[in-house]
């Protein structure tokens, strides 16, 4: 549901800063994201009908063929429009093409490639021209987000677009490891990813639950390692050229020394303690480490990446390098004697060792390493990249080493933040100290989707639509941070995302059947519309958690940042801000929290025909207590009449109650309706 305001300050709130090159201040709003860096709309527009074709010129990769194709079905399917042309070919003649897609030169797929392009689209014509045909796919990206509808038809507002991304690394990891993701789920992230201008995949292949890379020199990897999913060297082929497809790079993570017990169910002789292992079923951080202190292990490994360098044509292999406890180390006699006889003093040491043997070897088949924080050390060639995820101290402190460094902190799209938190998280700090040269060194961020509580069912809906966010992060210029408005064109690009068969729409439509038993789903919807899972260590808390436990549940079902419930705060923070709504906006308040009100009894029934639901009635019953609440709250406020100490008092104790989660999940409305008790009392 969209709210109409004639308050428009109210979501102001969000950003105090002018937005340069906006389309607002055109008089209309684009569905655009990443925003272009420079944009003018320059009057009038250019109406879409069944004549419309296409030319490519220049001298592109095959790929643009393919990209311009695949453009036109998409305008075909979203127009319902039959066009004549159907495929481009690169010996194709069109005479008098409406478009012309135009590249000088096959782009690479590099960092620090140019992604530029430019976009013309007047009343008769359109051109878009580009240095490199990755730069062309970047344009058609932009020039399908402008189609737009009316009673006449479809058409595209003329506009004159210059564009091109702030940072060259604009990445989404994906960790296929503790829960495997077969194929058909890491490429149509792939199409996500195009269609918002990320260019790298970060493909997580092995840790302590799973292998899933095939390895044809040990084969015991996936044959012990895998529980039999994992990824043959086709299907990892197949990945490579989907994604090259699209101007995205792939770049595949080993993690090691550490994160690593699933190397050693088929090669325990290279661990740091002796065997046997077995797949690990829970989550966290685990003991199982290589033994650095041993030459077989760099034999095995050498001839490991041997294989890995071949398979990945990417010019980075990240080594992971994260989160090793050293209790192995710390225990094994002969591993502490090679370590005073070496006068290496601790484990932070050691693992330095382990790294700087490792990395030659990745050089030795033309490879570059990056890797998680903790490799960072002045052994290090200054060609690595430094992945910052614990905060950016360490980002500035690779900085000042030398190094080239990707943030992720505050990046994690499974801590379930809001897409404001990710989008206003900018990788270059305010007051980092650092110099415009220094500032070069961050080259971009990532997203980082771990997956201990998502399976292919649902790890979409914690992916999309919030990666779109912090993909204008990372592509549109700094100023561009109007929240409101992002989250604007944030819902127009679900929908095109959904377009792309992605799930973040339509499988939550299918859990929440499948929860409810049947067909009568209204009250459950009206549920996980206002609540969003616990934050993930949360529910790591409870312990019971394996790699085989069921995600099914409402918690599940349930999607980070919902947007009814946003709304809803949007509208009191609009109210109790001093803007004063009119009756509209009052009439949405009150049917919203009507609604709520009335909800548990109708999802009482469906409580009880499907004991799934049990563990969610506790928040079911608070939610129709604090509607309540909020009624009388707002009736205060509409009459201008004060409300009684007392009962602010005794609703602010429910309220708190209601803020408890059940289920792993929590209400998010509690705060907007503290806020309506509050401000009826005058507080």
């Amino acid at each position: 549901m969209r709210y109409l305001w004639s308050f428009a300050s109210l979501l102001l709130v969000m950003s105090s800063l002018t937005v340069r090159s906006y389309a607002k201040e055109n008089k209309m709003e684009l569905n655009l994201m990443p925003w272009p860096a420079h944009i003018e709309l320059t009057g009038g527009t250019f109406r879409l009908n069944q004549s419309f074709t296409v030319e490519v010129t220049g001298n592109p990769a095959d790929r643009l063929y393919g990209a311009a194709s695949r453009m036109l079905r998409k305008l075909s399917d979203r127009t319902g429009l039959f066009f004549s042309q159907d495929y481009l070919y690169r010996d194709s003649l069109v005479k008098n093409p409406f478009m012309i897609i135009h590249a000088d030169r096959p782009g690479k797929l590099k960092l620090y490639e140019d992604e530029s392009y430019r976009l013309e689209i007047t009343p008769t014509h359109i051109l878009l021209t580009a240095n490199t045909d990755i730069g062309a796919l970047r344009g058609m990206e932009t020039f399908l987000q402008l189609l737009e509808a009316d009673s006449s038809g479809y058409y595209l507002p003329a506009v004159n677009i210059m564009d091109h991304p702030r940072f060259p690394w604009r990445g989404l990891m994906i960790d296929a490891s503790r829960h495997f993701m077969p194929v058909n789920v890491i490429e149509r992230n792939i199409r996500g990813m195009a269609a918002v201008k990320l260019n790298v995949l970060h493909w997580h292949l092995s840790d302590d639950q799973g292998f899933r890379a095939e390895c044809k020199t040990f084969p015991k990897l996936t044959g012990m390692g895998s529980d039999g999913l994992f990824y043959t060297q086709a299907q990892i082929k197949e990945v490579i050229k989907y994604a090259a497809e699209r101007g995205i790079r792939v770049v595949p993570e080993f993690d090691l020394p550490a994160h690593s017990t699933s190397w050693f169910v088929g090669y325990p002789k290279y661990a740091s303690a002796p065997g046997p292992y077995s797949i690990e079923r829970r989550f966290g951080i685990f003991n199982p480490v290589f033994n650095p202190t041993i030459n077989k292990t760099y034999v095995f490994l050498g001839k490991f990446f041997k294989e890995m360098c071949a398979l990945f044509p990417d010019h980075y292999i990240h080594i992971g390098g994260d989160e090793n406890n050293g209790v192995q180390w710390n225990a094994n006699p002969e591993i502490q004697a090679f370590m005073k006889a070496h006068k290496i003093p601790d484990d932070r040491s050691l693992q330095l060792y382990f790294e700087n043997r490792l990395v030659p070897i990745l050089t030795k088949y033309h490879k570059k390493a990056m890797g998680w924080e903790e490799i960072l050390n002045p052994r290090l060639p200054k060609t690595a990249i430094i992945q910052s995820w614990r905060g950016k101290e360490s980002e500035v402190n690779a900085v000042l080493q030398g190094y080239r460094v990707i943030q992720s902190k505050g990046y994690y799209l499974d801590h379930y933040f809001p897409a404001s938190v990710y989008y206003l998280n900018d990788p270059v700090p305010d007051s980092s100290g650092l110099t415009a040269q220094q500032k070069k060194q961050i080259i971009g961020g990532e997203a980082c989707m771990w997956s201990e509580y998502v399976t292919p069912e649902n790890v979409d809906s914690r992916i999309w639509p919030r990666a779109a966010a912090v993909a204008e992060r990372l592509w549109s210029p700094r100023d561009i941070r109007n929240v409101s408005d992002m989250y604007r064109r944030l819902d127009a690009v679900s929908l095109e995302l959904d377009g792309l068969s992605l799930t973040q729409l339509k499988n939550q439509g299918m859990m929440i059947r499948r929860l409810a038993g049947g067909y009568d789903v209204k009250p459950l919807t009206n549920f996980i519309n206002v609540v969003e899972p616990i934050e993930v260590y949360s529910r790591a808390r409870t312990g019971k958690y394996t790699s085989y436990s069921p995600l099914t549940r409402v918690v599940d079902a349930s999607v980070p940042d919902p947007e009814v419930a946003r709304n809803f705060s949007y509208m009191v923070d609009g109210l109790v801000a001093g803007n004063q709504p009119d009756e509209d906006a009052f009439a949405i308040m009150e049917r919203e929290l009507s609604m709520w009100k009335k909800n548990d009894a109708s999802l009482e029934p469906l409580i009880s025909k499907s004991p799934i639901l049990k563990e969610i009635q506790p928040l079911s019953v608070e939610l129709s207590a604090i509607a309540s609440i909020g009624l009388k709250a707002l009736s205060d406020i509409r009459q201008n009449a004060k409300a009684e100490s007392g009962w602010v008092n005794a609703s602010l104790s429910e309220i708190e109650k209601a803020a408890a989660p059940a289920g792993e999940v929590k209400l998010m409305v509690v705060a907007p309706i503290e806020k309506l008790v509050k401000y009826a009392g005058g507080r």
